[in-house]
């Protein structure tokens, strides 16, 4: 009897060792999937054997029993995370189950750029198909409230950069994240701070900031703009920025800034009142923030476009030297428009 029972035992032995052999094998084999790879929606509450099974009938799996058998061995067919997977060719059965359990899903992107004005993100953010909206009739002093935003005005308060998220992702999850930026480059900016600016708090360096950010695309401009703002706060002149009053024109604003409007008073107009208007008017970039805290300190006091392709100004310190760069600028254009 002991023989048989051991030449029994053995043969068993030696299948389960078969067994496991083929097994490994088939779990490291590369599944069908195309050269591009492969799209994969697993929806909240999906099961392993469900999903392995329909990707068994599609003929990308070839044994999907075989995984799920190994899912439950395991432990890791309970881990299986919802959400929307980009599955690389020569992905195997195995790496698959990883990546599931792991929840490595595909991230879309939302970029958010330096100069744009909250109506520009979220306009950006209802026309990307990856983000469920929440906050579609939600703007101005409500959306500062829902996101509970420490302005009573959204503007200014979220960070210029590209975020990338997996699908179904809320608009409000989207804004919190480039709010948590923007308030920590604004917390560190303010911290470092020269200590004789005519800023009462980091709020107006955000203002600031946003003025600058508007007023010139060239980094190496941004503390030369920042310091004539800073010099005529100190002085009690009006800033007179353009970038303002097209701000609180509004859609009223066609493209053309007109004469009206510049002496038209609102809150917004910096040249009929002085001081920083009440609240930003973009999105600063971190470039921006540090100039608003570091300004040039330079005498200039006025600047206006050189005329020349990158975008640069020119820098005045006295208004008669001002004029006769603006009499430069408009002969410049006239001439370029004959």
């Amino acid at each position: 009897m002991t023989r048989p029972l051991l030449a029994c035992g053995l043969l068993l032995v030696s299948l389960a060792a078969g067994a496991l052999v083929i097994t490994h094998r088939l779990l490291n084999q590369p599944m069908k999937l195309p050269p591009a790879g492969y799209a994969l929606d697993v929806p909240v509450g999906t099961s392993l054997r469900r999903l392995a099974g329909r990707l068994g009938a599609q003929g990308v799996l070839g044994y999907p029993r075989m995984l799920t058998a190994y899912g439950r061995v395991t432990g890791l067919a309970d881990e299986v995370k919802a959400g929307e997977y980009e599955i690389p060719a020569g992905t195997t059965p195995r790496q698959l189950l990883q990546q599931l359990v792991e929840g490595r899903v595909k991230l879309h992107s939302l970029t958010i750029v330096e100069g744009w004005t909250t109506r520009d993100v979220m306009r950006a953010i209802r026309n990307n198909p990856a983000i469920r909206q929440t906050l579609d009739d939600v703007h101005g002093k409500a959306l500062a409230r829902a996101l509970d935003l420490p302005s009573a005005e959204p503007e200014g308060w979220f960070f210029p950069d590209t975020y990338r998220f997996p699908r179904h992702t809320t608009d409000r999850e989207i804004l919190a994240m480039a709010n948590t930026r923007m308030t920590i480059a604004l917390e560190q900016a303010w911290a470092g701070r020269q200590l004789d600016l005519p800023l009462r708090s980091a709020y107006d360096a955000l203002i600031l900031a946003s003025i600058v950010e508007k007023e010139t695309g060239l980094d190496r401009e941004r503390p030369q703009i920042a310091g004539v703002l800073i010099r005529r706060l100190k002085s009690g002149m009006r800033l007179q920025t353009d970038p303002t009053v097209i701000y609180g024109l509004g859609e009223e604003f066609d493209g053309d800034l007109t004469r009206r409007q510049l002496t038209k008073d609102s809150p917004y107009n910096t040249y009929t009142r002085t001081g920083l208007p009440p609240s930003p008017i973009s999105l600063p970039g971190e470039s921006s923030l540090l100039a608003a805290v570091h300004p040039d300190k330079s005498e200039s006091l006025y600047f206006v476009s050189s005329g020349d392709d990158d975008g640069s100004h020119v820098f005045s310190a006295t208004l008669r030297a001002h004029n006769a760069a603006v009499r430069r600028f408009l002969e410049a254009t006239r001439g370029e428009g004959k």
